[in-house]
């Protein structure tokens, strides 16, 4: 039995190898250091954009990936590639984020304004690590009130939308992305019905 065990360990052993071997071929091509990581992510960002616009979901996901193999790179191919705000993911993220206000690439993270109807909302997008990226080709955002003293979608002044599927429709910008899937979360789930914000989160 414990020569079945080590036996058993060894051919664990040897996968493990074999595995970090293959990551470290697809990774070659990648920058090693956060220097020259920066502006092949942002190239990187502005191809992933492109292929956005073009509905072109196979080279969306493919940015995806680029994205994570980098960062996985940069992080000697341990786990915990956006474990806190030091780690490659973040970095990369926070050191390409669009101004404040403005529209985003797509696959740039940022904060902006949208208008749905009467209603004013802030947008907050997600990047190419946003929560399961590489996963689904629209990103996940939230939406907070702009107008306390208005009706939001939510009783709270907040609504987070994660984990949207469907198919690419080319030519969506991120700010038009957000009004079209606010837009649908009222028609479908408020029936068209705006709520009021609670008093104790009109603050």
């Amino acid at each position: 039995m414990s020569a079945q065990l080590g036996f058993d360990a060894l051919l664990s052993s040897a996968d493990q190898i074999n595995a970090n071997r293959q990551v470290e071929r697809e990774s070659a091509h990648l920058p090693g250091a956060m220097e020259e990581a920066l502006p092949f992510y942002r190239a990187l960002i502005e191809r992933h954009h492109a292929a956005m616009l073009a509905g072109d979901a196979a080279a969306v996901l493919e940015c995806h990936r680029e994205a994570h193999r980098l960062a996985e790179k940069l992080n000697g191919y341990e786990p915990g590639i956006i474990a806190d705000e030091d780690a490659p993911g973040c970095v990369l993220d926070r050191e390409t984020r669009a101004p404040d206000g403005a529209v985003p690439l797509w696959g740039q993270s940022g904060s902006f304004e949208i208008t749905v109807g009467t209603m004013r909302a802030r947008i907050r997008i997600d990047g190419l690590f946003g929560i399961a990226s590489g996963y689904f080709v629209w990103p996940g955002f939230d939406a907070r009130v702009v107008d306390l003293d208005q009706p939001f979608i939510s009783e709270t002044g907040y609504r987070s939308f994660l984990g949207i599927s469907g198919a690419l429709e080319p030519g969506h910008t991120p700010d038009s992305f957000a009004a079209a899937v606010v837009e649908a979360h009222v028609r479908r789930e408020l029936k068209g019905c705006l709520l009021t914000i609670k008093p104790e989160y009109r603050r």
